[in-house]
């Protein structure tokens, strides 16, 4: 039995008809001229077919979805920089912070215990 594989919008923004992967997903790939072997191997589900579909689709609508991938990349970009002001990475090495914790997990523990 054969489908038809179409580009579709479910709410999502545009998406294969055969699942759930959107355009957005792919064009990245596309942006750095990865073989369609190179993009199942990071997304085994498509067939060759279906990133045939996308990739012809990114052809025909390339500077919309650039630009769409471009505005993407700079909400998530401030959304990281946002994050990191309200949570600040915590100061010393790695191994310094796992002493820390170990330490305040000791010091809560002992609370406890007497408590």
């Amino acid at each position: 039995m054969s489908r038809t594989i179409e580009i579709v919008d479910r709410g999502r923004g545009r998406q294969l008809s055969t699942n759930r992967i959107t355009v957005q997903d792919l064009v990245p790939y596309f942006q750095r001229g990865e073989s369609y072997e190179e993009i199942q191997r990071w997304i085994p589900i498509l067939t060759h077919e279906e990133i045939a579909v996308v990739d012809r689709y990114y052809r025909e609508h390339q500077r919309e979805l650039d630009e769409e991938d471009r505005c993407i990349r700079a909400r998530t970009e401030e959304r990281v920089r946002q994050q990191r002001l309200e949570f600040p990475e915590p100061e010393g090495t790695p191994e310094e912070r796992l002493a820390r914790l170990k330490q305040r997990h000791e010091e809560r523990n002992g609370a406890r215990t007497s408590g």
